[in-house]
C-alpha cells in the first residue's frame, strides 16, 4: 500500500464525483479508471489505449479513507480502483465489488504468482474479487553513515541517543503497528489493554521523534535530515538509488506485508473494458513499465523474470524470501469499533 493515513484525519477531497453511465469516447468506450497518485507508468495508458480503442479516464487518489466514501455511495462512474488488503475486505463485506471473470483476463491468471493469490485470501477469501497490483512490506531506513551498530529491532526508535532523528509514519494503523510488534502482539489485535500498551509506548517514544510524515520520509533520508525512519519498501528502492548510505530492514519482531489490489465496484458501467484494462496491466512487459517507473514491488512473475538488473531482480528488498521472518501479517479491516479503538489512542499520542 502506498500510504496508510491515520484514519480520523481523512477528510473527503472536494475533487468532484464522476457521475452518469459512461462516455462514448473512444472507438470501443471508455473505462474509468481511480489510483494511487504516482502509481502507474502514465505511458501504459496510452499503450492500452492504442491497442484497444478503449479512453481511460483516469483520477487519482491519496488514500483508502478518501477514496471509500466516493465509491461507497455508488453515485461515481469508476470502474477499476486499487484499494489495499484492508479496504478491499471493508468493500467485499459492504457489497461493493463485482465478481470478476478471470476467463476475461488470461494474463491475471497466468502471470501472478500463486503466493499472492494465497496471500490474497486474508481479505479476499475465495479470490474472487481482487488481482494484486502491488505488494511490499514496512520496515526501518537508516543511514549507515549516522548509524553505526546493528538495526534488528523496532526498539531502535525508541533509542535516546537517535533523539530528533527518528521518522514515524503519520498513520495510525503503521504507528500502532510498530509498537504492536515490538511489545509482540498482533497489528490486528483489539484486546483494549494491549492497544493501551501500545499507545503509551508511543507516547514515550513521542518526544524523540523528529516528525510523523509520510511522503517526506523519503525526501529527508535522501536529504540526510534523519538517521532512521519508519518507510515502505518500495520508497526504500527508490532512496537507495538516490542515496547510497540508506540500508533498509525487516524487524525481527515482524511487520506489516501489504497488497495492493485491482478491483471492479459492483456498479462499474463498463465492468467488460474494466476486465480488459486489468489483464492489461497484468502483461509481463507492461507490468514490468510499472515496476521500474514506481519501484513498488510487483507480485507479476513473469514481470519480474524480465528485469534484466541482477541485483533488482533478486533483491531482498524489491522480492525478500518472506519465509526467514517472523510476526508477517496483512492488516485487516476492523470495523467501527476496531476504527475507535485506534483512532481514540491515536488521537491521545498525537495529542501529547
Amino acid at each position: 500500500m502506498k500510504k496508510l493515513i491515520a484514519l480520523f484525519l481523512f477528510g473527503v477531497m472536494s475533487t468532484a464525483l464522476l457521475t452518469g453511465c459512461g462516455s462514448k469516447e473512444g472507438e470501443n468506450g471508455t473505462v474509468y479508471v481511480y489510483n494511487w497518485g504516482e502509481y502507474i507508468d502514465p505511458e501504459t495508458l496510452d499503450m492500452f489505449e492504442a491497442e484497444t480503442g478503449i479512453h481511460v479516464e483516469y483520477e487519482e487518489y491519496e488514500t483508502n479513507e478518501i477514496m471509500y466514501p466516493k465509491v461507497s455511495t455508488g453515485s461515481s462512474s469508476y470502474d477499476v480502483v486499487c484499494p489495499s488488503d484492508y479496504m478491499i475486505q471493508k468493500m467485499r463485506e459492504n457489497d461493493l465489488l463485482a465478481e470478476l471473470n478471470f476467463d476475461n483476463m488470461p494474463n491475471a491468471k497466468a502471470n501472478i504468482g500463486a503466493q499472492y493469490y494465497e496471500q490474497s485470501k486474508a481479505f479476499d477469501p475465495e479470490n474472487k474479487y481482487s488481482v494484486p497490483y502491488c505488494w511490499g512490506t514496512v520496515g526501518i531506513l537508516y543511514n549507515k553513515t549516522m548509524v553505526t551498530e546493528p538495526v534488528e529491532s523496532w526498539s531502535i526508535l525508541w533509542d535516546e541517543k537517535y533523539a530528533d532523528n527518528i521518522l514515524m509514519q503519520d498513520s495510525v494503523r503503521d504507528a500502532f503497528m510498530v509498537a504492536l510488534k515490538l511489545k509482540g502482539y498482533s497489528m490486528n489485535t483489539m484486546d483494549s489493554a494491549q492497544l493501551d500498551e501500545a499507545r503509551d509506548a508511543l507516547i514515550q517514544q513521542k518526544p524523540l521523534v523528529q516528525a510523523y510524515v509520510i511522503d517526506q520520509v523519503r525526501d529527508k533520508m535522501i536529504g540526510n535530515e534523519a538517521a532512521l525512519g519508519v518507510i515502505y519498501s518500495g520508497e526504500a528502492i527508490y532512496t537507495q538509488r538516490e542515496n547510497p548510505d540508506l540500508e533498509y530492514v525487516i524487524p525481527k519482531e515482524g511487520t506489516n506485508v501489504w497488497i495492493d489490489s485491482w478491483v471492479v465496484l459492483k456498479n462499474a458501467p463498463n465492468k467488460e473494458n474494466a476486465e480488459k484494462f486489468i489483464d492489461f496491466m497484468c502483461r509481463p512487459d507492461i507490468a514490468l513499465m510499472n515496476f521500474e517507473y514506481i519501484t513498488y514491488s510487483t507480485p507479476n512473475d513473469a514481470a519480474r523474470d524480465l528485469i534484466e538488473d541482477e541485483d533488482i531482480r533478486n533483491s531482498q528488498i524489491a522480492f525478500p524470501d518472506l519465509s526467514q521472518y517472523q510476526g508477517l501479517e496483512t492488516f485487516s479491516y476492523l470495523g467501527e469499533e476496531g476504527d475507535e479503538m485506534y483512532n481514540d489512542r491515536w488521537k491521545e499520542v498525537k495529542s501529547q
